[in-house]
């Protein structure tokens, strides 16, 4: 049996997180369950599977969940940063699922390695923004982390029973987004609602523009560098719109690993929890006959910047990543208000990070200084493009 807390149970990780413990009962237990503003989800969440804590942003959202829940709950009720850690650290969790958006998962996650706790890791912001300090703390508590994005389970995957020294290239495929085979003259045009319209995976709104730019693309890249401690210069961005395969691994003798499958995340959560177990999910093999062919392509980085803008900051490394993510989540925000346009995402990140005095060693309290210049500096940006009659 192993026991569970929930960094982020009502998004789309979370909630496939508990679909695959609702199917193995006999195998996983949830002891918490955090979230940020979906109360009512939460709230049957907790209903379901009566987690000991749950923990949510705000006192007035605490407030708001205990009149949703039945009188005779007995879930305890948190909020804030001190419920995040405190679910974190619980002292009967052997694993922690790091699924929130974006930079709010380090310190939780930090907080959970800390405790020894195993981490599956859907966050990968928290590898963008501190992968140095992450993998570090996790060899000096002999905890695992495993990867949660389909992407890296399948690298994981391929690399399981080969010798490091054998690898030559991660082949990251993406499926391109959206706008892939859109011109980029017609970019400007781009709405929210367009961006949203994800062909393949079903994600949150954030992930969902990230992957409408690559910026997704370009994240995993650098989670990739920490998580299988490889040089970037041997990740290398194959575009497959079909999402059939999910990532790739080259060796030094021309062999090429593939890990297969429908594009399902719970394929890829009970891998991570179950390792080196696999569990009888009974998820659709591909139908091959079906597809009929499997295409691939390259990445065009002038017309997706923010995947160029990635690589340069793995390069960099030190504190510029974590300003790389900082500001496209400050983009995104706006975009997805309508502040800005889809072609002023990249323009505020490479704005924000010719700005920045790279740390090369940072700690996590510089870390965390970086993030908030970061949104400092790219919301001035913002400011200063709607004053001048943007979008």
């Amino acid at each position: 049996m192993r026991y569970l807390t929930i960094l982020g149970a009502t998004g789309s990780i979370g909630k496939n997180t508990l679909a695959v413990v609702d199917r193995f009962p006999d195998q996983f237990c949830v002891k918490a369950l955090t979230a940020k503003n979906n109360i009512a989800r939460l709230a049957e969440q907790i209903k379901q599977f009566s987690p000991e804590l749950s923990v949510v942003y705000t006192e007035k959202d605490a407030n708001l969940l205990k009149e949703l829940l039945p009188s005779d709950n007995r879930t305890e009720i948190m909020f804030g940063e001190d419920g995040y850690r405190a679910a974190a650290v619980h002292q009967d969790v052997d694993t922690v699922v790091s699924a929130v958006v974006g930079a709010a998962g380090l310190l939780p996650t930090l907080a959970a390695i800390s405790a020894g706790k195993h981490i599956a890791l859907a966050n990968k912001e928290t590898l963008v923004m501190a992968g140095d300090i992450v993998m570090q703390r996790a060899r000096e508590k002999n905890i695992s982390i495993l990867p949660v994005d389909s992407e890296h389970s399948a690298i994981f995957q391929c690399l399981a029973g080969n010798r490091k020294k054998d690898l030559k290239k991660i082949l990251l495929t993406a499926s391109g987004g959206p706008f892939f085979n859109l011109p980029a003259d017609q970019f400007e045009f781009i709405t929210p609602e367009n961006a949203l319209a994800h062909p393949t995976w079903e994600m949150g709104k954030k992930i969902s523009i990230d992957s409408a730019t690559l910026m997704n693309k370009g994240l995993e890249v650098i989670e990739a560098k920490h998580l299988f401690d490889v040089s970037h210069q041997k990740i290398e961005v194959v575009i497959h719109p079909q999402s059939i395969i999910h990532s790739m691994v080259a060796y030094i003798d021309g062999s090429v690993i593939a890990q297969l499958g429908t594009p399902d995340m719970k394929g890829a959560i009970a891998c991570a929890l179950s390792w080196p177990e696999r569990l009888p999910l009974d998820l659709p093999l591909p139908d091959f006959a079906g597809i009929g062919s499997l295409t691939f392509d390259t990445p065009d980085m002038i017309k997706f910047p923010c995947l160029a803008y990635a690589f340069s900051a793995c390069e960099t490394g030190g504190t510029m990543p974590c300003v790389l993510n900082a500001a496209n989540e400050v983009a995104v925000a706006a975009f997805l208000n309508k502040y800005i346009g889809f072609v002023q995402i990249p323009e505020v990140i490479d704005h924000t990070m010719g700005r920045h005095n790279v740390v090369t060693t940072p700690e996590i309290e510089e870390i965390v200084l970086a993030d908030k210049w970061a949104r400092k500096t790219a919301g001035k940006w913002i400011d200063c493009f709607r004053e001048k009659g943007g979008v």
